[in-house]
Order: structure tokens, then C-alpha cells, then sequence
């Protein structure tokens, strides 16, 4: 009896490949179903997304699942059904999920989930993820905070200068009187 050899298409090695350096590349990602999108609104919505540091590529969902495993990532299989598209996020995934809420609210798109800093989320989660602020947005709240100490000082300092400056002049108007 003949061994028998398993042969492996070419082309699907390299699409998962292709599905592993975007992995590489992106810190974060978030699987939407872009069923009934048109044309228009999915480059729109590519547009939103490239201001935001992402990219969104619709995925074969076989290929993405053996790309997933093979890099370690979470089980996410049961986002892989139906037409799916990811977004690859390579900076702050906050801003992306808040656009695509946005988007979702607008269009047919609906989201399926993530995988956020290694872990999987799910659509309450992605949902929460977009309401948070920015991590530019909580930097300059924590630069406000520790700038506000010295702010009031010299504004407290300025008030009491300012308050003797004006009874100064006002004991020298008197005067001239």
C-alpha cells in the first residue's frame, strides 16, 4: 500500500504567512462582519481607519484561524464565521474601536470582537473599550493634574499682589484728594 503524502497548496501557505507578518506587525485586532457594506461605505470606512494607525483586510477565515494558532494568540474561532474583515491596529486600540462603533451605529457593519493586549474580548468589552478616552487624552488629564498644584499657587500669589497693588492705589488716590 502507497503512503500517502499530504500536499499543501503553495498559495494557501502564503496567504497565511501574508496573515502572520500582519500579526507581527499590529499590537491589537478587532473582527467586524461587513455584510451588507457597499463598496463606498467600506472605503470610508478603510479611510477612517488608516487616520487611526489601522489597517482593515478582509480575511479568509480558515487561513486567519491556523495564522492565529500558529502565532499563540487566544481562541478566537467562533469569531471567524461569515464574511469577516480585521482590523489590525498597530498603536492605541481605542480610538479604532470607537470608530467602528461609530461606523456601526451608521452602516450594517457589526462587530464580533477582539483580541486586545494578548487577551480576548468580546463585543461588550470592544464596546467598552470605545467609550474610554485616548491614551493621549489620559496623558494630558494627568499633565493637568500635576500642573494644577502650581497653577492655583500662582494664581493665589498673583490675587494677593494684585489685591495690595490695587489698595496701594487707592491709598494714593485718596491722598491726592
Amino acid at each position: 500500500m502507497a503512503d500517502k503524502t499530504q500536499r499543501i497548496n503553495e498559495y494557501k501557505e502564503n496567504a497565511v504567512k501574508k496573515f502572520k507578518e500582519f500579526l507581527e506587525k499590529s499590537n491589537d485586532l478587532i473582527f467586524v462582519d461587513y455584510r451588507g457594506l457597499t463598496v463606498a461605505q467600506i472605503t470610508e470606512l478603510r479611510g477612517k481607519l488608516r487616520e487611526e494607525n489601522a489597517q482593515l483586510t478582509v480575511v479568509k477565515n480558515n487561513y486567519m484561524n491556523i495564522a492565529l494558532n500558529q502565532m499563540g494568540m487566544p481562541d478566537v474561532a467562533d469569531y471567524l464565521v461569515g464574511p469577516t474583515a480585521i482590523a489590525f491596529i498597530t498603536k492605541d486600540a481605542g480610538p479604532v474601536a470607537k470608530a467602528l462603533v461609530e461606523f456601526a451605529k451608521e452602516t450594517p457593519l457589526s462587530l464580533k470582537g477582539g483580541i486586545v493586549e494578548g487577551k480576548r474580548f468580546g463585543l461588550g468589552e470592544v464596546d467598552a473599550l470605545s467609550k474610554l478616552p485616548s491614551r493621549t487624552e489620559l496623558i494630558a488629564r494627568v499633565m493637568g493634574s500635576l500642573n494644577a498644584p502650581a497653577t492655583n499657587m500662582v494664581l493665589v500669589l498673583t490675587g494677593v499682589i494684585s489685591k495690595f497693588v490695587r489698595t496701594l492705589k487707592a491709598v494714593a488716590d485718596s491722598k491726592k484728594e
